[in-house]
This record gives structure tokens, C-alpha cells and sequence, in this order.
């Protein structure tokens, strides 16, 4: 098993350790989440992911953070934990 180490880009002093969330093993019957984090042209590769994923069947849901230079604001991120069951972040750069 290769081992990750993930980085908080934030400032936190004592970054909190949190497991990884279990992968689904289907997508069917989910409803995904399309998290818009408000950079530049983000939208453009939401469209397009919500394109490719409809294509397929899937139910989508799009939410875009008020402005990329803050944190999930947490009634957002609880909106979103209700509606949906994955969560794609389109992250821009």
C-alpha cells in the first residue's frame, strides 16, 4: 500500500489527521456534487465534467464556494454532505 502524505494549503499551527474517505464501489444511485471552488475558467471544467457524467446516467449537483481565497463555508459544506454522496472539488493551476 503506497502511503500519501496530504498537505493543508491553509494556516493552520496543527493540521488535524483525517482518514480518507472510502471511494464508492458504483456511482449508481449517487448523487455527485460538483464543488466549484470560484478560480478563473473553473467553471468551464465543471461544465464539462457535468457533461461527461450526465452522459453516463449519473445525477449531478453543482455548488460553487463564494470566492476561492477562503475555506468551504461550513453551511455549504452541510448543503452539500445532505444533497450528495460524492464530491468532485475542481481545483484550477
Amino acid at each position: 500500500m503506497t502511503t500519501r502524505e496530504l498537505l493543508d494549503p491553509t494556516s493552520e499551527l496543527a493540521p488535524a489527521r483525517r482518514e480518507r474517505a472510502r471511494r464508492p464501489a458504483s456511482l449508481e444511485g449517487s448523487t455527485i456534487a460538483l464543488l466549484d471552488i470560484a478560480k478563473a475558467r473553473s467553471d468551464i471544467f465543471v461544465d464539462r465534467l457535468e457533461e461527461l457524467l450526465t452522459q453516463r446516467g449519473l445525477r449531478v449537483q453543482r455548488f460553487r464556494k463564494p470566492t476561492f481565497t477562503k475555506v468551504l463555508p461550513p453551511g455549504l459544506a452541510r448543503q452539500i454532505g445532505a444533497q450528495c454522496q460524492v464530491v468532485i472539488e475542481a481545483l484550477a493551476d
